[in-house]
């Protein structure tokens, strides 16, 4: 068997120089710190020195030094939180408490004033789908202004998290931090539909039993350890580190490792079959008293998660230590129709504010209506899947809107309950009226006609709303001013109307549509009533 390459000629120094150049550039790294003379001067492939560069310094990261001076109070805290989650005044008060605490121990810690025996405030947030969960966490994060990474647990579920190594959670948090190691300590990780990393157990059947492996793998990262910022297969990674270390003039070299002590970590999910632990428990509990506190216990099933314990979860498929980990407990309850629109109405982050601003790039203003946003409210609370709700009824609604009303020239309209009853209807009448809506500025120009007449003869006269738009149409049609036309069409009414004589009681003459059509013929028509003789009521 012949050997491969035999009678392949060995490339050059020069060849593999350029193939490793070009491989590089593939990675993203355009500048080699590895072909270096004698001298330290780079090379080209070609051999020829390279044109030398003046090094500029890297902007300075804005370092985490106004954590020294936090001092924020759980009430601040939780109003700021009510601009954006409606309800869930429970879990925001627990989550204010819990960040302040947090973030005081850790300006205790950069004071060099560490407790030894503190307990990191990690949050298990417990709560169906659409109720705000991530909305809290992540206004929290930007309250503070520290980096903040969101992450599904189901990704590092099922095949046994290749490819999905839970420590990216924190190399994530640095790269949000734009590389900055010392700012992303101190970030928060939140890591939503972390219920789906249960293990099996005799009431939660059929879950992935890699769970129990994710579990231990994120404690580490949860209690405290060192986690490399470049993964070990992470080659551009490798490369871009190589070159802060050896590139002319160097970098500000970052920490290899970042430590996970100080990162505040917060788990959500919705918890299916919980409930059912925990009333099944308080069930068993209840054998023997009275009916009264069976009554009273089945009222307050409703609130059945406020009741669980670290054991419901340990059945519920979590380990001891993992859930032990999640000292801070945060329960967000379900949304009512009234609750959504409150978030319709008041939240600072409303989908209404949403399609607002998607009409205003297209210079159409919209209005909404007490009435529309309570029907939105109703349709959603139907959807079942809280303030998700709110976006799949919106966008059911105005799918067609926005897709018809940009390519006309409508400057506004207003969402009636109607508009989301019918919502094909009520954009056909809007396409119809389209065209006349663009004349509605014109028309004004119509009004201001009818003034400047009184004014220059003394005769009122007043145009309606649709003779006045109608008017707009005609001068456009002939490519004319509006105010030119009026003049040309009406150029006679100064005369014809001082032959007229009022009618008792008359103080101005109201031209319609017809007065429009034929301006001519509707003057002769008035002059000849006005001067037609009384009937003979004899």
């Amino acid at each position: 068997m012949s050997k491969p390459f035999r009678n392949e000629k060995p490339p050059s120094p020069e060849e593999i120089q350029k193939r490793l150049e070009e491989a590089l550039k593939q990675l993203g790294i355009h500048e080699s710190p590895f072909f270096k003379s004698a001298a330290g001067q780079g090379t080209s492939p070609g051999g020829a020195a390279p044109e030398k560069k003046p090094t500029e310094p890297e902007p300075p990261r804005k370092q985490p030094d106004d954590l020294n001076k936090f001092n924020r109070k759980p009430k601040e805290v939780k109003e700021f939180l009510d601009r954006y989650v409606i309800r869930q005044d429970e879990a925001k008060k627990v989550l204010s408490v819990a960040l302040c605490d947090h973030y005081n121990h850790v300006r205790m810690a950069r004071e060099g004033k560490t407790q030894s025996n503190y307990s990191k405030q990690n949050v298990i947030l417990l709560g169906p789908t659409g109720v705000g969960k991530t909305y809290l966490v992540r206004s929290m994060a930007e309250l503070i202004g520290v980096p903040f990474v969101k992450a599904d647990a189901t990704k590092f579920s099922e095949t046994g998290y290749v490819g999905a190594d839970v420590e990216e959670l924190v190399r994530s948090l640095v790269r949000q931090a734009d590389g900055d190691v010392e700012s992303a300590q101190y970030g928060i990780i939140y890591l939503d539909e972390v219920d789906k990393i249960a293990a099996a157990s005799g009431t939660q059947g059929g879950r992935d039993v890699s769970g129990r492996g994710v579990q231990t793998n994120l404690l580490k990262l949860m209690e405290e350890t060192e986690v490399p910022t470049r993964a070990p297969n992470d080659i551009s990674g490798q490369f871009e580190m190589m070159m802060q270390m050896s590139g002319p003039g160097g970098r500000k070299r970052q920490p290899s490792t970042i430590n996970t002590r100080h990162i505040l970590f917060i788990v959500s999910g919705a918890f299916d079959g919980l409930e059912k632990i925990v009333t099944k428990r308080l069930r068993e509990a209840s054998i023997g008293f009275s009916a009264a506190r069976k009554t009273s216990e089945s009222q307050s099933q409703k609130d059945v998660f406020d009741q669980a314990t670290t054991q419901d979860f340990i059945d519920f498929g979590f380990e001891p230590e993992f859930i032990g980990r999640l000292p801070v407990r945060v329960v967000c309850k379900s949304l009512q129709e009234d609750d959504l629109y409150q978030i319709l109405k008041s939240s600072e982050g409303s989908i209404v504010r949403q399609y607002e601003q998607s009409f205003e790039a297209y210079k159409i203003e919209v209005f909404f209506h007490e009435d529309a946003l309570r029907e939105i409210a109703r349709q959603a609370a139907r959807e079942n899947t809280g303030a998700r709700g709110l976006m799949t009824v919106c966008e059911r609604v105005f799918r067609q809107y926005k897709f018809e009303l940009p390519s006309t020239k409508l400057k506004r309209f207003v969402v009636t309950r109607e508009v989301i009853l019918n919502p094909e209807i009520e954009l056909a009448r809007l396409l119809a009226e389209g065209e006349r809506e663009r004349f509605k500025i014109s028309s004004a120009v119509v009004h201001e006609f009818a003034q400047r007449f009184t004014q220059s003869y003394g005769i009122r006269i007043r145009f309606t709303e649709e003779a006045a738009i109608r008017l707009a149409e005609k001068a456009e049609t002939e490519g004319v001013p509006v105010r030119d036309y009026c003049a040309r069409s009406f150029e006679n009414y100064q005369f014809g109307l001082k032959l007229t004589v009022p009618e008792q009681g008359a103080e101005e003459y109201i031209l319609d549509i017809d007065a429009v059509e034929n301006p001519d013929a509707w003057l002769s028509a008035w002059v000849l009533k006005s001067y037609r003789p009384p009937e003979n009521k004899d």
